[in-house]
């Protein structure tokens, strides 16, 4: 059961403690990323093709619905924080992995460890920012916990491809820094994280251990599945970018510039973030309008950006995208939150994750599979095309939810 106690192990304020867990949510979920760039440089040492980088990039996302599944909702009965705490030091050990196996088998299981970090990561400490939020500032809207944590999750996502790629323009020996810097700030997260309020009452007896339900709330279940689409469709196309901007960037518009390829999904989950923000106070049916406009305008830039070949419209489509995504995906997360049984928020919020990161793994490793016999330009549209599709008919039904039609 959720309680407003604080835990007597806790040393900070519950309002202290909702941003140590915004920080570390932004810090956890950089890390997951700043590998994007740098994969083209372990392309170029050990000589593997793209499709390599698609599994490798796979991995994460395997390991991201594995942990969802059997791991991410149980913080409701045994804690939050204690779930916090495992992410971390999960995460700590996927930096370990890169640096001690940095074979392309050892990159596979360092990324599918580091999946696992996020599964356990990103319901738990959604619910646990709407929890803490609440105790300290109880007359406040929840949208605001929502986008606290929408922002952390993707703003984390576009801050590590660009650490990623200052560390390699940059700095010295760029598949070895990155990971030792992270790691130091994982363990001093981890000891932080020690000080911070628990929301969760753990129940005697102890509930017996069972994997995520596959369920959705009885009462909204229209409203919960057009969430769950956005999701995943948003997250499709987060995943393009994140699994293969370098590899664009090189092969359609001949630019090798490490850097850039950070700037690139740095932009483009940037925008996400940034779009969460900056229409936060608008109503949700505007923001879902707005986002399923730029969504449909992003991707049709994306699409020319790549035929032309002009790297700036491909750019700009990219944030333009990007912005609606973060709408959809804010929203989504929102939804699923106001629509749970408070005693099962981490479950809810982690199905919908769940559904997330299948949109993230599942079209990536279909154009691993594609690249291996079609030219990438020819893969590139064909994807674009459909995440065109799915973000604009996701946001056509959220809208419709919104405004009160069935």
């Amino acid at each position: 059961m959720t309680t407003s106690t604080v835990s007597t192990r806790s040393r900070v304020s519950h309002g202290a403690g909702f941003w140590i867990v915004a920080t570390t949510f932004l810090l956890v979920m950089a890390y997951s990323t700043v590998p994007t760039p740098l994969y083209a440089l372990y392309q170029a040492r050990d000589g593997f093709p793209v499709s390599t980088i698609t599994v490798i990039f796979a991995a994460y996302a395997v390991g991201v619905v594995f942990s969802l599944f059997f791991v991410g909702h149980i913080s409701d009965w045994v804690g939050r924080r204690r779930m916090l705490l495992i992410a971390i030091l999960i995460s700590a050990l996927s930096a370990m992995l890169f640096l001690l196996w940095s074979s392309v088998e050892g990159l596979i299981v360092a990324r599918v460890v580091n999946g696992v970090s996020i599964g356990v990561l990103t319901a738990t400490a959604t619910a646990h920012l709407g929890e803490l939020r609440a105790v300290a500032r109880p007359d406040e809207n929840s949208i605001v916990a929502a986008s606290v944590a929408g922002a952390s999750n993707l703003g984390g996502l576009a801050l590590g491809p660009l650490i990623g790629g200052l560390f390699a323009e940059f700095l010295p020996n760029p598949l070895v820094l990155p990971h030792a810097v992270f790691l130091v700030a994982l363990v001093i997260a981890a000891i932080v994280m020690v000080s911070v309020p628990e929301t969760v009452e753990q129940s005697e007896p102890r509930r017996r251990y069972r994997p995520q339900r596959l369920a959705v709330p009885a009462s909204s279940r229209g409203a919960f599945i057009a969430a769950a689409f956005g999701a995943f469709a948003g997250f499709a196309l987060l995943g393009l970018f994140t699994s293969l901007a370098p590899t664009i960037l090189i092969g359609t518009f001949d630019a090798p510039d490490h850097l850039l390829a950070g700037v690139t999904t740095f932009s483009v989950f940037g925008a996400a973030a940034l779009g969460q923000v900056l229409l936060a106070r608008l109503p949700l049916q505007r923001q879902l309008l707005i986002a399923t406009v730029s969504c449909g305008i992003g991707l049709a830039a994306v699409a020319a950006g790549a035929v032309l070949p002009q790297l700036g419209v491909f750019l700009v489509g990219g944030v333009i995208a990007g912005l609606g995504v973060g709408v959809l995906f804010k929203s989504a997360i929102a939804t699923a939150g106001s629509l749970a049984d408070p005693a099962r928020r981490g479950e809810t919020l982690s199905l919908v994750f769940l559904i997330a990161y299948c949109g993230l793994a599942l079209p990536v490793l279909a154009i691993g599979f594609a690249l291996t016999f079609a030219p990438e330009i020819d893969v590139l549209l064909i994807f674009v095309s459909l995440v065109l599709v799915t973000t604009v008919v996701a946001g056509v039904a959220m809208t419709r939810r919104a405004a009160g039609h069935p």
